[in-house]
């Protein structure tokens, strides 16, 4: 694998980019990563210097949601990623080659560069029946999932089907759908990247962590990277001090919903739902879900189709957290409260600390 020449700076001032914008680029994922701004010329150096890296993206029983947000990317596009900084050699829905060529593509990569490139998953993986239901060329996802992320020097699964089976999993799973966790057990270096669908923001940070350290980020027992999954929702949500003061909104579309109360009585589920929305926000920052009006629906959490559902009923008593008691409590201190904030959020804390045995952690279904 060649080194870049000229320089991903020329390379990328060449598409009218220029030096400040890569700068700023490099800032924005030293930040997504939880990094000092310190940390930034070391990222723009290793990514002047990193060789491309090949990739093998595949899919198997998913909506394409994943690639949407991929190709949706922006600071760099896609097409910046693809041509800069990875090499993505095999990807169905956007390779150029068809049938025979594009399988000779794949066969190339994981003969050629075994050990040396990336696999990215999306959608799960059958597994009933010897895994009929998603079939390629003659090889069913489960076999090609072991050849291939079993070669792989890293597999990323990306969104929530590839992570723990997704919605094919839910309810019946009547094609036996599994995560590729579960699918190929004992890899090495599995990172899981869920969401419905992940966060194009975090792939590009995670690729970026990699080039720039030769290694893949910390992450919880779940495998997924503490820099994009390591703080509840509800921490950090732009809503937290209408939740701490009691505000909420009690109905779509009433004075509160205007207000930008808190959600968490209309089924938000950000305090069990662990992701740096909040910070990385959709459509190159332009919004998030909360941010216009809607509630999390916890699609990062695990099986969230069969466990956060009914997305619009307020989550039940969460073991270790006690919102639905904090909830209920703030609100009722905040009507004769002189200090809203601060008196709702002290007796809420209380509650917490009075509920819960010595040692108690608040994870909600994370934990």
């Amino acid at each position: 694998m060649p080194s870049r020449t000229p320089s991903l700076e020329v390379r990328l001032r060449d598409h009218g980019i220029s030096r400040r914008e890569f700068l700023k680029f490099c800032g924005l994922m030293a930040a997504t990563l939880a990094l000092p701004a310190s940390f930034t010329p070391k990222i723009a150096k290793a990514m002047n210097t990193a060789a491309r890296i090949p990739v093998v993206w595949l899919e198997f029983q998913d909506c394409a949601g994943n690639t949407e947000s991929f190709l949706r990317s922006g600071a760099p596009t896609a097409a910046e990623i693809v041509l800069e900084q990875i090499s993505l050699d095999y990807h169905e829905t956007i390779m150029a080659p068809a049938g025979a060529a594009a399988e000779r593509s794949l066969e190339d990569v994981v003969t050629k560069h075994k050990g040396q490139y990336i696999a990215i998953v999306e959608g799960s993986i059958p597994t009933k029946d010897g895994g009929i239901y998603c079939v390629i060329n003659g090889h069913t996802a489960l076999d090609i999932a072991r050849n291939v992320c079993g070669n792989a020097m890293a597999t990323i699964a990306v969104g929530a089907c590839a992570w723990d089976g997704g919605v094919p999993a839910a309810g019946p799973n009547p094609t036996g759908a599994v995560g590729v966790g579960e699918a190929v057990p004992g890899l090495k270096s599995l990172i899981n990247m869920p969401g419905c669908p992940m966060n194009v923001v975090n792939l590009t940070a995670l690729i970026v962590h990699f080039l720039t350290f030769k290694a893949l980020p910390a992450t919880d027992p779940m495998g997924r990277p503490l820099f994009a999954y390591g703080q509840l929702i509800h921490n950090n949500c732009e809503r937290r001090g209408h939740f701490d003061a009691g505000r909420f909104v009690e109905n779509w579309g009433d004075e509160g919903h205007r207000m930008g109360y808190c959600l968490y009585k209309m089924g938000c589920k950000g305090p069990q739902t662990y992701s740096n929305c909040p910070a990385v926000q959709w459509n190159e920052g332009t919004s998030w879900p909360i941010g216009a009006g809607h509630g999390c629906v916890g699609c990062m959490s695990p099986k969230f189709w069969d466990y956060t559902t009914p997305f619009y009923e307020r989550i039940p008593q969460l073991e270790g957290f006690g919102v639905e008691a904090t909830a209920d409590m703030v609100g009722a201190v905040a009507v004769g409260a002189v200090a809203v904030g601060v008196a709702g959020h002290a007796v809420a804390s209380a509650i917490r600390s009075k509920a819960q045995p010595a040692g108690a952690r608040g994870h909600g279904d994370d934990e």
